[in-house]
């Protein structure tokens, strides 16, 4: 029937919108039953679960007949709807009659894929795309699948047969439909050059389009590939490029929402705070968006504050509140788009009045939107976690069946969310069993075991809970890149790096004003007890405890960026020793002015802020190199304590590197590391460092606090005793601990698990070794950076000194060869000058400005050859000339502009 070719064909162009609307105009026309499948499976794709579920009904109570085709429409209908077992044993169905059903063929690998069976997905997709190449989907999750196994390289060849088939069909494709998978592959594009570590190439395609595209569908290619490095544990880096995005769009409200998600996933929640306040003044002054976006912020405001800032919540949500009303007087948005920002509002106010026990109020709050839309996630489980707290579990359990069938991980999570946990055997067995069913997420859902383990231990079935952290950790290390080995060699360079006599070299490096004292460094293991140290600290009128922030691993980010764009082929923390005292003592003012504007109101004039990023021990080094009397405050725990914490705590996309915890002996193994690196920044730094024992400050906690309040520099207060009732975030694994008067049950907790320890006990007693290091260094620095000064000077021979002096040290530096290029040209040696700037572009083939000077030098010379080669649109493989340092990173105002100016110039 010409009808159902033509749905089916807007499905395989993924035109949703267009397939619902004739989906169902075809249906009341014809009364095709069929029809209702498609339907389906475009509200679903749409988003619309409420509309997938009417249609499925519909056809379930109309007996309707389908044919092979029908079934393997109803089959997508089922998999978007969470019911990827009834899915799958309609495809193989299907199969049975039609083994070459290339559409059959591609859904069923969706479904051995999300059960993890990788390799029977990749034949099944294999076979798909033989049978049928001009099914473009088939090719993409093709190449999802070489990404998700691990497979880099058969996902860049696969990835460019499907760029292929795009280009053929084209003609073919309604302009539209070609935007869509073009925007689908250069996803994938993305994806691929992060799992090939081709960030610079991302970032060079990236730029040019920057220059290219509409800002709109730039900042969707620049948060979708932030996702992708956050998906890789490369949170540092998907913030830089976040932050980076926003200099170019500072009023980009998109950009700023991506980074608050980042930032409430690092738990640095402060933060996340004070950029939601900026996104809404721009808005107000009608710089950004519409009243809208005011709404979605505020609820958003809501939901960050409503754990620890409870008033700050209400009046967030009453805000939303406030102005979502007002949009139904607006012509401006579509009647869908006002409701769902209306129940955003809405549920944030539901979940104020539920944190403040005002459940009649929430409940009506909650039913009146699940009424409305009995498929509204938030609701489901503000609504569900509300039951369970009042103990009607057979209302929260139906609930969580619901949101299962949506989400199945944040279903079963949410019975025991809150530390709220189970009584009764059954309901834990009901869970667990669930938990082990295929879904989207795999063969098991890993952060329901990871609450399952703690449910247990609360049980005192240890031996059970151990399992199911094991099964859980397990499930998550193949998701994982992490790598003990390249852990222990950067620590050893760090450790190189960092040496006494660096520091004795590099005398007046670092921030020596006034306000040195203000960073105060908590770190230590995580769960070591860091988050009661700031705790307790952020209890002092003086003191601000901020969370974990990455002011420091941003910093870092920046070097590293810096050292591409200049093509030194160096990096942190090799490049440390380049670092001159104008550089540092930027970076050192860059980082107290964001310090002090993270102080919430009623301590807006601390003198002290509280960093307590854990893994900030690697990072000592650098933080003495740039506040040199920094107080840093190293938090120690019985190590086997520690590894059990870390093992049964599930992460997910926590900042800060957390892939070790997921295994017994990369935890040994990263304990014996920090331990080392600890011994190190002892000897480098004798008496500067205060070190606390987590079970001393149990014990004998005012001891202990005084000790720490001495080292800072403040006097006693009585209150740092109280600090479990001080109302301020804490987002992090030890949230509910720190929520409660000092315990001793935290303490010697690996007695319970001690027939466990073998792999620990291997990583932690394993011999340390690593490869040689082998580090060059600058006899002085600011080579690079003083040369470029004298060549803005005009001082073009002692510039030409300077330069060829970094290259007697490191020979393939680009930015040296490059500048070396230039002075030749305007010394009339052009022969020799463009040999030399080739070299450098060579490091550096991303470099427009360079490319420019190089073309202008053959065009002097006369190679018309070359200009016309340099003027051919650049590669894939180019990547972009972006500016070096990292927001707040001023220190670079002198040097980094005075050497990109010079680099543009000839």
């Amino acid at each position: 029937m010409k009808y159902l070719q033509e749905c089916r064909q807007l499905a395989d162009r993924q035109q949703y919108e267009l397939l619902r609307h004739n989906a169902e105009h075809y249906f009341h026309e014809t009364g095709d039953g069929a029809l209702l499948a498609l339907l389906a499976m475009a509200c679903a794709h749409l988003g619309d679960r409420d509309g997938a579920e009417r249609a499925l009904i519909e056809l379930h109570d109309n007996r309707v007949v389908l044919d092979l085709a029908g079934h393997v429409d109803l089959a997508a209908a089922q998999l978007l709807t969470g019911r990827l077992q009834l899915a799958s044993e309609r495809l193989e169905m299907v199969l049975n009659e039609q083994p070459d059903n290339a559409l059959a063929l591609a859904r069923l690998a969706f479904c051995r894929m999300h059960n993890g069976d990788l390799e029977q997905a990749r034949i099944l997709y294999q076979r798909s795309v033989e049978l049928h190449p001009h099914r473009l989907p088939a090719w993409v999750s093709l190449t999802k699948l070489y990404l998700l196994a691990h497979q880099p390289e058969h996902a860049e060849q696969t990835l460019q047969q499907a760029m292929m088939w795009l280009e053929q069909l084209r003609p073919q494709l309604p302009d539209s439909v070609v935007q869509i998978q073009q925007v689908q592959l250069q996803n994938l594009q993305l994806e691929v050059w992060v799992a090939c570590d081709q960030l610079a190439t991302a970032e060079a395609w990236l730029e040019r389009q920057q220059g290219v595209v509409q800002e709109e569908d730039w900042v969707a290619c620049v948060t979708t590939f932030s996702q992708i490095l956050s998906g890789v544990d490369r949170h540092d880096t998907a913030e830089e490029a976040l932050r980076n995005a926003l200099k170019v769009y500072p009023k980009n409200l998109s950009l700023i929402t991506a980074v608050v998600e980042l930032l409430q996933l690092a738990g640095r929640t402060q933060q996340a705070i004070v950029l939601l306040r900026r996104g809404i003044a721009l808005i107000r002054q009608g710089e950004a968006g519409g009243p809208e976006m005011e709404v979605v912020f505020w609820a958003r405001m809501s939901t960050i504050c409503l754990h620890q800032r409870h008033k700050q919540a209400r009046k967030a949500a009453e805000k939303a509140c406030e102005l979502a009303t007002g949009l139904e007087r607006s012509d401006n948005l579509p009647e869908l788009r006002v409701w769902q920002i209306q129940a955003q509002a809405k549920n944030a106010q539901a979940q104020v009045e539920s944190q403040a026990q005002n459940y009649d109020v929430s409940e009506r709050l909650f039913k009146e939107l699940l009424e409305q839309n009995p498929w509204f996630l938030p609701s489901l489980q503000g609504l569900g976690q509300q039951y369970m707290q009042l103990g009607r579990i057979d209302e929260a359990v139906e609930l969580f069946n619901r949101i299962r069938e949506i989400d199945p991980t944040k279903g079963f999570s949410a019975l025991i969310s809150a530390r709220q946990f189970p009584e009764d055997e059954q309901t834990l067995e009901r869970i667990e069993k669930a938990a082990r069913l295929p879904s989207l997420e795999g063969s098991m859902a890993s952060g329901v075991l990871f609450q399952l383990a703690s449910a247990r231990e609360k049980r005192k079935d240890y031996d059970r809970a151990f399992t199911l952290a094991a099964d859980a950790n397990n499930g998550s290390k193949k998701f994982l890149q992490y790598d003990p080995e390249a852990h222990r060699q950067r620590c050893a360079r760090i450790r190189h790096a960092f040496s006494r006599e660096l520091f004795e070299a590099r005398q007046g490096c670092g921030y020596r004003g006034e306000d040195e004292s203000l960073p105060v460094f908590v770190l230590g293991m995580p769960r070591s007890g860091t988050t009661l140290v700031e705790q307790i600290l952020g209890s002092h009128s003086e003191i601000f405890g901020a969370g974990e922030l990455g002011v420091i691993p941003q910093r870092i980010a920046g070097l590293d960026r810096w050292e591409r764009h200049v093509g030194s082929g160096r990096q942190y923390p090799d490049c440390v020793d380049d670092l001159t005292p104008p550089v540092t003592q930027g970076i050192a003012r860059g980082i107290l002015e964001e310090l002090k504007g993270l102080a919430s109101n009623d301590k807006s004039g601390a003198r002290f802020i509280v960093d307590k990023l854990p893994h900030n021990f690697e990072n000592i080094g650098l933080i003495k190199f740039l506040f040199p009397k920094a107080k840093i405050i190293s938090v120690r725990r019985d190590p086997r304590d520690i590894a059990l914490s870390n093992y049964f705590t599930d992460y997910q996309a926590k900042h800060g590197g957390m892939g070790f915890a997921y295994d017994m002996e990369w935890i040994g193994q990263q304990l014996a590391d920090h331990n080392l690196l600890m011994h190190h920044w002892m000897k480098v730094f004798p008496g500067e460092l205060l070190e606390i024992q987590y079970e001393d400050l149990i014990e004998n906690t005012e001891f202990q606090t005084r000790r720490m309040l001495k080292y800072i520099g403040v006097e006693w207060e009585p209150q740092v005793l109280s600090f479990n009732e001080l109302d301020r975030p804490v987002k992090t694994a030890s949230v509910w601990q720190v929520r409660q008067p000092i315990y001793k049950t935290s303490t010697a907790k690996w007695e319970r698990y001690k027939s466990h320890l073998a792999q620990l006990i291997k990583g932690t007693n394993a011999k340390i070794e690593w490869e040689p290091i082998e580090m060059e260094r600058f006899p002085v620095p600011g080579m690079f950076t003083g040369g470029v000064a004298l060549y803005k000077e005009e001082r073009l021979d002692e510039a030409e000194y300077e330069f060829k002096k970094v290259l007697h040290h490191f020979p393939e530096h680009g930015g040296a060869h490059f500048m070396v290029g230039l002075i030749y040209v305007r010394k009339g040696h052009l022969k020799d000058g463009i040999a030399m700037m080739e070299k450098g572009l060579a490091v550096c083939p991303w470099n427009r400005n360079w490319r420019k000077d190089l073309i202008q030098a053959c065009e002097m010379a006369g190679d018309t050859q070359r200009v016309s080669e340099l003027t051919r649109v650049p590669s894939s493989t180019d990547t972009p000339d972006l500016e070096a340092a990292n927001e707040g990173e001023r220190q670079y105002s002198t040097s980094v502009n005075a050497a990109t100016d010079a680099c543009h110039e000839h």
